[in-house]
């Protein structure tokens, strides 16, 4: 057993990080390989559907529990011994070649070194007593308590169901005003568990925001970049800060995006020609979507910026958007009541979000608008509009932010500031990757390769559209405006991703070390803990899982065999 190798707590971070990814991974894992047994051999739309598999089971999971808590925790029961039978099933008579159960293998195991990763990095100088508040503050400031919302109303519904109006979260928050897709994954597996306490939702719930690794895996595959390319743009993504920090604070931000991404990969690719003449193409795109839309309502920025490519690149048929819409419907529309009848109203995020309503109040969604914009008139929209989008590329207190840190001349407080940009501020937040649109404009007549280079093209345009479309949208007056976290995670996600298939396309050697210095700046930023938690320090054998975890990734990726 790893606890009698490693020290206790050590021990039980690994122990939980493997039964939680073991439990997470089941329904996805069989429905891939149950997908594959029937004839299908794509990769990534089999990511697809595993990753939405693994939703549908969470959010039904969600409702069987709000129905009654044995059902629940048969329905718990029902997942776990299905996956199994299901896996055995596929897996029977050896029909799967095993190329194809490799590289299916690949993004799983990816996924685990990842979670690994951030965990053994986020409690390298100790908090395992407090985790969620450990990780309220390990990589920025000080956040609020929205990581510790789901597992605060997961413990209502497993309790009470809908016996009672759930109470309200600190700062009014009701349990319809966040959607409840996490609050099913920690709902699904809490019978399962041997306790039920903070560190086990803790680690499931990075396990949960590291799911965006086989998204972005399926969308590299899917776009048929080089294997080196692949490899480079998933470590960038692993340790840029906006994984490390919303990766270790469990808010549901990375979760959506892994759902976003798999609908990427059908969408910006090669892939999209099929998929949009297939009715089953149809109704896997529409699950990823409304399974984001059901992790967080930013979610709707980046579905948004896919649809709108997506008509660019090819319009489905009407049977298709009819399959689509019905599919989105059956799982949208059970929360949709509940956010009516369960516990009204359930609209303050989106008042905040598209009127800058920051008050609790009775008004609906439509009425809060046009109130919000009537009283800031055109001029002062027109203003909010263009602050939205000065936001996104360094507002004035991002750059006093950063004056006064440079003026103290203290180490800590660079890198606070440093911290303060990533988080806030969208192109900033990319530092070195934004050289990326100048290489490519200067080697665009080398004949780069046309794959990488198209998609790096996609990436940078739903970039654009998603960023046109979220400046608009939100209504920009304070505390309201295009921060990253009240947008969609894809954005950036894709942003980087472009950028570093862009710059591979371009120069590939000088691509190497530049992200490879971008990379090592992020590590750096990273690590260290500017507010430990008191009687804590460093932990060597944290750091080394952490270093292993991060090498084992680097070279599953570069495996030739993936």
């Amino acid at each position: 057993m790893p606890s009698a190798i490693l020290p206790p707590v050590q021990g039980e971070l690994l122990l939980l990080l493997v039964f939680h990814l073991v439990l997470t991974a089941l329904p996805g894992v069989a429905t891939s390989l149950s997908g594959a047994r029937l004839g299908l051999r794509q990769v990534p739309v089999l990511l697809g559907l595993g990753l939405a598999a693994t939703g549908v089971a969470a959010i039904v999971a969600f409702w069987a529990y709000y129905w009654d808590r044995t059902a629940g925790q048969s329905f718990s029961f029902f997942v776990l011994f299905g996956s199994l039978l299901l896996i055995g099933w596929s897996l029977r008579g050896g029909r799967l070649e095993r190329a194809l159960l490799r590289r299916l293998a690949t993004p799983l195991l990816l996924w685990g070194l990842g979670s690994g990763f951030l965990l053994f990095l986020g409690f390298l100088h100790g908090g395992f007593e407090e985790p969620v508040g450990t990780a309220a503050s390990r990589f920025s400031a000080t956040l609020p308590a929205d990581n510790v919302l789901p597992l605060f109303f997961s413990e209502w519904f497993y309790l009470f169901g809908h016996r009672g109006t759930p109470p309200v979260f600190p700062g009014e928050w009701l349990s319809s005003d966040r959607p409840p897709l996490q609050i099913g994954y920690v709902l699904a597996q809490r019978p399962l568990a041997l306790k039920a306490d903070a560190f086990h939702y803790q680690v499931l719930c990075v396990t949960l925001q590291q799911l965006w690794i086989v998204g972005l895996w399926a969308l590299l595959l899917a776009a048929r970049v080089g294997r080196v390319t692949r490899a480079l743009a998933m470590v960038t993504v692993l340790v840029s800060g906006l994984a490390i920090v919303n990766g270790f604070f469990v808010w549901p931000k990375m979760l959506p995006t892994a759902m976003l991404l798999a609908a990427a990969a059908l969408v910006l690719t090669p892939l999209w020609d099929e998929q949009r003449r297939s009715p089953w193409g149809a109704a896997l795109v529409a699950a990823l979507c409304a399974l984001a839309l059901l992790a967080h309502g930013g979610s709707v920025f980046g579905v948004i910026a896919l649809a709108l490519v997506a008509v660019w690149r090819g319009l489905p048929s009407r049977r298709w958007l009819a399959v689509a819409a019905l599919v989105a419907i059956a799982l949208m529309a059970p929360w949709s009541a509940y956010q009516k009848y369960g516990d009204p109203p359930g609209n303050r995020l989106t008042k905040l979000t598209l009127a800058g309503v920051t008050e609790v109040d009775d008004r609906g969604v439509g009425e809060a608008i046009v109130d919000a914009y009537g009283e800031a008139g055109l001029g002062g929209s027109l203003q909010n509009k263009g602050e939205n989008f000065t936001m996104m590329v360094g507002d004035d207190l991002m750059v006093e932010t950063v004056d006064n840190a440079l003026e103290s001349g203290e180490a800590r407080e660079i890198v606070a500031a440093a911290r303060a940009v990533v988080f806030f501020n969208f192109l900033p937040s990319l530092g070195l990757l934004l050289l990326a649109p100048m290489a490519m404009l200067l080697a665009r007549r080398r004949a780069p390769p046309a794959a990488e280079w198209s998609f790096a093209l996609v990436c940078f345009a739903t970039v654009a559209v998603g960023a046109v479309v979220w400046g608009l949208l939100v209504f920009g007056s304070p505390p309201m405006r295009t921060v990253l976290h009240v947008g969609s995670y894809l954005l950036p996600v894709l942003a980087m991703a472009g950028a570093v298939v862009g710059l591979r396309a371009s120069f590939p050697r000088f691509a190497l070390y530049w992200v490879g210095c971008w990379a090592l700046l992020s590590l750096a930023l990273y690590v260290p803990a500017l507010t430990p938690p008191p009687g804590t320090s460093y932990s060597f054998l944290a750091g080394l899982l952490a270093a292993l975890s991060l090498g084992g990734f680097l070279a599953v990726s570069l495996d030739s065999r993936a």
